[in-house]
This record gives structure tokens, sequence and C-alpha cells, in this order.
């Protein structure tokens, strides 16, 4: 007899968006034909479809599967209108089911257009804002907007949806706003929020403290790598001057300076300098804003890369109805599936392929048990 994953007993409270009329599969057989197509390679309905047969014997073991494997046509439709917010929702409570989130980490926060999703001569209409625990290595979920500039309305759906206390949200510029500062400290946690152009007086204002201020703490720290070196200087004020009206940013504590330096050996290109402010919530060392800052970017490296190397997510030309956000939501059950299972010492791709050839490791990596 089978025992149930986390995966199957969740995601079979999923509302079914088709009539009870000629419906000769059962849902949740689609969905998982989809998740364990995708972690397996495929990357377009017809991929899942043929994947699908050349494994029923084995998936039988799991699913019910009472008419065979359902048509391409019947995995397009079904994607198509299942309801996205409802699937995300089960996305989110699957994750805590997995995840043990530990307490203190960075939480990053961070948008993505899928490119491929765009018609000829217009903007992509999908724009996926995510939450990414970085200690973790799991995506928390998602929500959709239109285009980058709505992610200021984005971001606070997101963290309405998500449980974020204790840790601390980690935002790029765009989500440097006093309502998005109010509401993580009303959800029992703390931020990290960067502040450039978009907010010119406050950016005058913590450029001004760093100017005069000689109550800075400095924690400095050099890369040395792939031909060249990185020298990054933390700076952190704690006692403010200058910043007008601070209380506007609920619980502001700090203000941290970033000044990366690149050098490159052997070779005449130029040093590289740039500097990056943020604000904080907390009252921490140097040190500790160095680490946490840098973690951000794991957003960008282990979610929004791997999406598009891993996965191919930019070349996804999926967008009828609710297909692109639903497909982005079986990348990421994948993404967190392959990351989460370490048995085996490989990058995605590897586990990818392993997980399509071996169904002891793909169990494994699904975390069923038959």
């Amino acid at each position: 007899m089978n025992k149930q994953s986390d995966l199957i007993s969740i995601f079979s409270q999923l509302e079914d968006p088709r009539s009870h009329i000629n419906k000769l599969h059962n849902l949740i057989d689609i969905l998982l034909i989809g998740i364990i197509s995708v972690i397996c390679g495929a990357e377009t309905w017809k991929q899942m479809v043929e994947f699908a047969k050349s494994k029923e014997e084995f998936l039988r073991t799991f699913l019910e599967l009472p008419n065979g494997i359902p048509s391409e046509d019947t995995i397009n439709r079904v994607f198509t209108a299942i309801d996205s917010n409802q699937l995300e929702q089960c996305f989110i409570q699957w994750v805590s089911s997995i995840a043990d989130l530990s307490s203190g980490q960075v939480i990053a926060v961070d948008g993505k257009t899928i490119r491929g999703a765009k018609v000829k001569g217009k903007k992509s209409p999908i724009h996926m804002v995510s939450a990414w625990a970085c200690e973790n290595n799991v995506v928390l979920g998602q929500v959709k907007t239109d285009e980058k500039s709505n992610e200021i309305t984005a971001i606070p759906d997101l963290l309405d949806i998500l449980d974020i206390s204790r840790n601390v949200i980690s935002i790029d510029a765009m989500g440097t706003q006093k309502e998005i500062a109010k509401k993580i400290i009303d959800k029992d946690a703390d931020y990290i929020l960067a502040v450039k152009g978009n907010q010119p007086q406050l950016l005058e204002q913590v450029q001004d403290e760093f100017r005069f201020s000689k109550q800075q703490e400095i924690d400095k720290n050099e890369d040395l790598g792939h031909g060249r070196i990185e020298t990054r200087n933390c700076s952190v004020i704690t006692d403010f001057q200058f910043i007008e009206k601070e209380n506007e940013w609920k619980n502001l504590k700090a203000i941290i300076r970033i000044e990366t330096i690149r050098e490159f050996k052997n070779s005449d290109k130029e040093k590289e300098i740039a500097t990056r402010y943020y604000i904080s919530s907390l009252k921490n060392n140097a040190l500790y804003f160095q680490s946490a800052i840098r973690s951000h970017w794991a957003i960008e490296n282990k979610l929004h890369w791997t999406l598009d190397v891993g996965f191919s997510e930019d070349a996804s030309r999926k967008r009828a109805g609710n297909a692109s956000q639903n497909y982005s939501v079986l990348l990421k059950i994948a993404l967190n599936l392959l990351k989460n299972e370490k048995t085996v010492k490989q990058g995605i791709k590897g586990k990818r392929l392993k997980a399509g050839w071996d169904n002891q490791y793909l169990l494994k990596v699904l975390k069923i048990k038959v």
C-alpha cells in the first residue's frame, strides 16, 4: 500500500477547474505528472506526455491513472485553468511541510520577468516576485504581477501570505517603501532595504550621515579569485544626526554603506568602484551586515539564474490563461526538491538527468515511499 507523501496529500486539496462530464483523469495525477516530468527534464506539455508514457508502469506504483496517460491537450487545458492563487497556497503549505525554516535567516525578495511569455512587440505579461530563504535554499512563495513597476504592490501581497516572523527580509530599492517596512515589522520580522534614487531625500540624508559621522563601525572583507581582487568595506551607523523623521521608517536602527572595489590581476582593465546604501531595523555589527547583504544575492544566483540555465524558464512560451504562472510553480517545486536532495553531489542538471534515469532516486527526490 502506498504511503502518500506530503506532496500528494497537500496538492490533492486543489480545486478541480473541470466539469464532471468526460473527466477521465484525476487532477492530482495530472499535477504529479507535470511536477515529475519537469524534475526529469521536460519543458513542454508534449514532453510531459512523452515522459509519462515512458514511465507509465513506474507512475502506477503511486498514481491511479484510471484511463492511462492524459493527452497533451488535456495537460495544457488543466494547467491553463487551475486557479493560480490556490496552487500557490498549496505550494506555500507544502514548503512549510518540507522545510524546517531556521529563524534569523535572510529571506530575499526579488522579481523576475519571464521573457519567453511575451507577445511579439509587447512587454512580457509575466513578472514573478519570489521569496527565497537563503539558508534553507528554498523558494517560499511567489506572486504574479503585470510588470516590474508593480512590485511595490506585489511585495506586500507576498509578505501577507508568508510566515516571515523572526526572520530578516531583504529587498532591493524597488521595495524600499515606508508601508513595506511597517508591514515587515508588524509581522514580527526585521528588514534590510536598499536605498537608491527612488527615495532621493532618504538617499541624500544617508550619504550625509556617512560624510560627516565619526562613529562608524567598519568591517573589511577581501575575496581573491577568478583573476581579480574584490574588497568590500561595510560601514554601519546607529547614531543618526541628519536623517529627518526617521520614525516614519518603522524601527529604523541602522544605516549601512557597502563600498566594493574590484581590481583585475594581469589585465589592463581599470578597477571598478561601487557604493551601495541600506537601512535596517536591526542594530547589529558591520560583520553581520556584510554577510547578510551579500546573502541577498543568492536569489539571483540560486533561484533566477538556476531557473533560466537549469530549467530554461526564460525560453518558456506558455502564456494562455494561468499556464505561465502555474508552470512557474512547477519549476519552483522541482527546484526545491532537487536542491534539498543531498545524497547526490551534483548540480541541478545532473540531478535532473539522474532522476530521469533512476526511479529509486526519483522517489527519493519526491520524498515518496512506495
